[in-house]
């Protein structure tokens, strides 16, 4: 199963976002922004898990869908496909309709169908054409009624053609089959379903689809986030995608919930890493590596959450280039020790930048003590990126977010940094904090009776700084003192 690879992840991950700032770091009034965080939250409550399934000809995307369907059988899910887009034929076009291109993008309604999906998207049930083949129209049958649901399927030749389109998913799965795989289920489909001889099959093939599928459909490949080989033969390929599927679903929830919550964008090079982090039987070594490329991700997405300004250079070439100028006030504070592990991205990142530090002791007082912090005098002008790698209960979060604001910190100027984050952290924070950003990477399970993340890592300070090595801490133990 071929993935993008993560520096397209990195590429993604790093733009910048309009969160709630305007140009020149200008801040919405108090009132304003709570009416925008209350309307942009009951927006993204109605709005769906969108997949998009893309492919050529006959090469498996209704079978893929169907299977995805059948799987995600505790979901509400439809299919929309973008074969009941097509235009009308005119007359002329009848009479001539053996030279119809019907794989060409001109060929479909997108103004249709992006009407369609919008209404989907913003919960109302829409009456979708059913096309009929034979006769070119789609008034023919009886339109199919869709109803609002929790995941849209939407499958078609072209569907990742028009970008408007492509801004509409929030997955984007890419069928490839063998070209004579394609012929052999088209020529059979097509002679069966359609009425059609084989003759005319094969011309139309050879005049129309294959070279449509080279100039307009296989290009469309690129913007897979996951392209599945051999199609619903794949079974292997097609349980994982449920599975990740299941996986986002639960983040999207969440991020519907709360607008101020950021998941990063998955690929299976981002499940990958997190498996390896996971593994209790890890190395520190590979545990280390793979939490860095994590953390850097995380680190990236929230400095594109950062207030910018618009600023011209002139290029090596004497153009003018438009661009942003990053943020001047910013500073990390760590939350020891598990906290630390984060600051080397960050001055990775940000050169020179300013780190404080707060401890709050997480054992017996279910973490909300205040041991010990050392900030930036003037931390109240700037904006802050808070780390810690897990968010767990959010007592601790709670604890290090009040003493940011009680040095004069806005809470709109705080972007919360985790690599996993619970459910209950989330609510926590996020209804306490509702102008507060959190970015995530992935959104965990839940906790368990001793409140700790599951799935989720271990003792992540732990591990990373190789402190649960029982045979380094003998080593140490045994190695005498200098006097």
């Amino acid at each position: 199963m071929d993935v993008k690879s993560v520096e397209d992840m990195i590429e993604a991950s790093s733009g910048v976002h309009f969160s709630g700032f305007h140009m020149n770091g200008l801040e919405l009034r108090n009132t304003e922004v709570g009416q925008r965080t209350t309307l942009a939250a009951e927006e993204m409550h109605k709005q769906p898990f969108v997949i998009g399934v893309a492919g050529g000809a006959a090469s498996g995307k209704t079978t893929v869908c169907d299977m995805i369907i059948q799987q995600l059988h505790d979901q509400r899910v439809v299919l929309v496909n973008q074969d009941s887009f097509y235009h009308d034929l005119t007359e002329e076009e009848l009479t001539r309709v053996h030279e119809y291109n019907f794989d060409h993008p001109d060929a479909f309604d997108t103004e249709q169908l992006l009407c369609a999906m919008e209404k989907l998207r913003h919960g109302q049930a829409v009456d979708i054409p059913k096309y009929d083949f034979k006769s070119y129209k789609n008034n023919v049958f009886p339109a199919r009624r869709v109803n609002p649901s929790d995941v849209i399927l939407l499958e078609g030749i072209l569907i990742f053609h028009d970008p408007r389109v492509r801004e509409l998913m929030n997955m984007k799965l890419f069928v490839d089959t063998d070209a004579d795989v394609r012929l052999a289920r088209r020529i059979r489909r097509d002679t069966v379903e359609k009425g059609r001889d084989i003759s005319t099959v094969l011309d139309q093939y050879s005049k129309f689809v294959k070279p449509a599928f080279d100039d307009f459909i296989l290009p469309t490949k690129k913007y897979a986030d996951i392209i599945i080989p051999r199609g619903g033969d794949n079974h292997v390929a097609i349980d994982l995608i449920v599975q990740h599927i299941c996986t986002k679903l639960g983040q999207h929830d969440m991020c519907k919930i709360y607008p101020n919550l950021y998941v990063i964008q998955s690929t299976f090079q981002i499940r990958g890493m997190h498996t390896l982090i996971r593994d209790s039987l890890t190395t520190k070594h590979d545990f280390v590596f793979y939490a860095d490329r994590l953390i850097r991700l995380v680190v990236e997405h929230g400095l594109g959450h950062l207030p910018f300004t618009e600023k011209q250079v002139i290029t090596p070439t004497g153009s003018v280039y438009t661009g942003v100028d990053f943020c001047k006030r910013l500073c990390g504070v760590s939350i020891i020790r598990s906290g630390e592990s984060m600051e080397n991205a960050l001055r990775a990142c940000c050169k020179g930048i300013k780190i404080g530090k707060i401890l709050i002791h997480r054992e017996g007082d279910n973490g909300q003590q205040l041991i010990y912090e050392k900030l930036p005098q003037d931390i109240s002008d700037r904006h802050v990126l808070l780390l810690d790698p897990i968010l767990g209960t959010g007592n601790s979060a709670v604890q290090a977010i009040l003493l940011l604001i009680s040095k004069g910190v806005p809470e709109s100027n705080i972007i919360f940094l985790n690599l996993i984050s619970a459910p209950q952290g989330v609510h926590v924070v996020c209804k306490r904090f509702p102008r507060i950003k959190i970015v995530t990477s992935e959104i965990e399970t839940g906790l368990n009776e001793d409140f700790r993340v599951v799935p989720g890592m271990g003792e992540f300070g732990d591990r990373y700084f190789g402190t649960d090595d029982d045979d380094e801490e003998l080593v140490v133990a045994h190695t005498p003192l200098r006097s």
